[in-house]
């Protein structure tokens, strides 16, 4: 649809934290029907092993942007209402990072538009994508809905769907939906606050999708292969996955399943025709890279070639 020259464009907030939420602040901020009044993002957080204090990626790129920034972790008291003085009439939501109390959500006449990275009902959380990609989904999707009280429960605006792909990581599938999701976004946006769209209650069972931990990225080698590669692919590259070798934690890339491949104990390390494989509950993986502890990452078969014997490799 072309812009109404004769339109005001419609004036809104945007919250979010995360990279994932850069390309739909862009995407908004690039869209001449609607004009980001203010940013809301959470705040400077300590960054690296030194822990130096930096920005939010969104907030870093709505300074490049030139867009007001305003930095909280909770959304109340005062902070209401310098949200009511940005002159937004609605507000777009992608990975904020925190709930919205009722008095925060009843500050904008046509309230907040969340883009969530899964088809709604299903994987309702923090970590949509992650928790979908380990249980194995093969189609994976984004939803924009209107905040409620609850955990992802607001009625339903639009979606949009995409298949999984074979070398596909949480990271990239993230990545690819939150520029399929901006137009989603921005038209959920228009429609919402010009009465043309109106929201529908979700429909069917819910699952839950909460925030992974460091202990999520272990792997299991007892369970068969294609859980192995849904775990590693689901949480790369966050939190990562790790196994442990000589007592120290041993980061993994990418696996592929290798059904051809049988006869490798659980967790033990094999060199075959330059490919290196590790025994499951089923058949065997592939490792593609690795990163040793207090080492760099490398190609698997590199790493495999500073062994003296991989056959005595085992993980545990």
């Amino acid at each position: 649809m072309s812009p109404d020259t004769n339109q005001q464009p419609l004036k809104i907030l945007y919250a979010g934290t995360p990279e994932t939420a850069v390309p739909p602040l862009e995407a908004l901020h690039q869209d001449p029907r609607i004009e980001i009044t203010a940013v809301l993002t959470r705040e400077d957080a300590p960054v690296g092993r030194k822990k130096v204090m930096a920005p939010s990626a969104v907030g870093r790129r709505a300074d490049e942007l030139g867009l007001p920034v305003i930095k909280a972790n909770r959304v109340r008291g005062e902070l209401l209402d310098t949200l009511r003085d940005t002159g937004a009439s609605i507000a777009a939501v992608v990975a904020y990072g925190a709930l919205l109390p009722r008095p925060a959500l009843e500050v904008f006449e046509d309230g907040w538009i969340n883009l969530h990275f899964s088809l709604l009902p299903q994987w309702r959380g923090a970590a949509p994508v992650q928790r979908a990609l380990m249980a194995g989904d093969s189609v994976v999707g984004a939803t924009t809905f209107v905040l409620d009280d609850g955990m992802d429960t607001g009625p339903v605006v639009g979606t949009l769907t995409d298949e999984v792909r074979p070398e596909d990581t949480s990271g990239s599938v993230l990545d690819r939906l939150a520029h399929e999701g901006s137009p989603l976004l921005a038209e959920s946006l228009l429609g919402v606050a010009s009465g043309r769209v109106h929201p529908t209650p979700q429909r069917g069972e819910s699952t839950a999708a909460p925030k992974l931990t460091a202990q999520d990225g272990r792997v299991d080698w007892s369970h068969p292969a294609v859980a192995v590669a849904h775990r590693v692919r689901g949480v790369t590259p966050e939190p990562g996955a790790w196994t442990e070798l000589d007592g120290q934690r041993f980061k993994l890339d990418r696996v592929i399943p290798a059904p051809e491949i049988t006869g490798i104990a659980p967790g033990h390390v094999e060199l075959r025709e330059k490919r290196v494989f590790v025994g499951t509950g089923s058949y065997a993986v592939e490792l593609t890279r690795v990163q040793p502890n207090g080492k760099k990452p490398m190609a698997a078969l590199d790493w495999a070639r500073g062994k003296q014997n991989t056959e005595q490799v085992a993980f545990g």
